[in-house]
């Protein structure tokens, strides 16, 4: 019996993150569950994944800080000896009135960016030794829509996805050919996270966008999931791409 793949998925307790580290389970991956502060959810997400047959590490970090971040793969090291996929999906971002640029706490811009731009970077530098020990190693780093077109989310939220982007292509070029480097691109996601950004006008904004797309719905953490799968098990020769998942909604407006 050959050995299970292992997996680094950061934000790995909720949303997207807990999508991912399901999914990866499911295709027989050992998953480290990275969390910042949602412990009891990151249990809750690790006992599912155990229940698919999956050994997983639970760690807490904060990705913005660099020697956390080194403790965590240390911790990767220790446990599962190398990585073959990184799943870098931790992220935050910061309150705002839409187009009200006085309401903008730059602290939180500030914040924003430790997390979703040199978080990301921290984490997959660390990870990179271990990546080099994989069989086809690649990172997956989640992006966003408003990274590539203006949205109403804040502006240092889109702003840092857009860096995202731009660090993904630069990060596949320094990488290569050794680890592949590509990212994902949600739209408008059902959930939690679409829930704090619109607030009362979730169902009525999130229905506007739904009839708006040629699928018809919105994205899920699912849908994301799936297409990181996608990238981490076939598309060997794809590197540096930004997949867009909004059910064709960008391409028809």
């Amino acid at each position: 019996m050959s050995e299970r793949r292992k997996a680094l998925v950061t934000g790995g307790a909720t949303g997207i993150g807990k999508s991912a580290v399901l999914a990866l389970a499911k295709a027989g991956f050992d998953v480290a569950i990275n969390y910042a502060s949602s412990a009891q959810a990151a249990q809750e997400t690790a006992a599912q994944a155990q229940a698919l047959g999956a050994k997983t590490l639970l760690i807490q970090c904060d990705v913005s800080v660099d020697a956390s971040v080194r403790s965590m793969l240390k911790q990767v090291e220790d446990g599962f000896g190398h990585l073959d996929v990184l799943i870098s999906n931790a992220g935050t971002t910061a309150k705002w009135k839409v187009k009200d640029l006085e309401s903008l706490d730059m602290d939180e811009w500030d914040r924003t960016f430790a997390v979703n731009v040199k978080g990301m970077f921290q984490v997959v530098r660390a990870s990179v030794p271990l990546l080099k020990k994989g069989t086809n190693p690649c990172v997956v780093n989640t992006a966003s829509i408003v990274g590539l077109r203006p949205g109403p989310q804040p502006l240092p939220y889109a702003a840092s996805k857009a860096a995202v982007v731009n660090l993904t292509k630069t990060l596949a070029w320094n990488l290569g050919p050794d680890i592949r480097v590509n990212a994902v691109a949600p739209g408008w996601m059902e959930g939690e996270w679409m829930e704090r950004m619109l607030g009362d006008k979730y169902d009525d904004l999130m229905g506007k966008r739904a009839k708006q797309t040629p699928l018809r719905r919105c994205v899920t953490a699912d849908d994301v999931a799936q297409t990181m799968m996608s990238l981490v098990e076939s598309n060997r020769f794809v590197t540096g791409e930004v997949i867009v998942i909004d059910g064709g909604f960008t391409s028809s407006t």
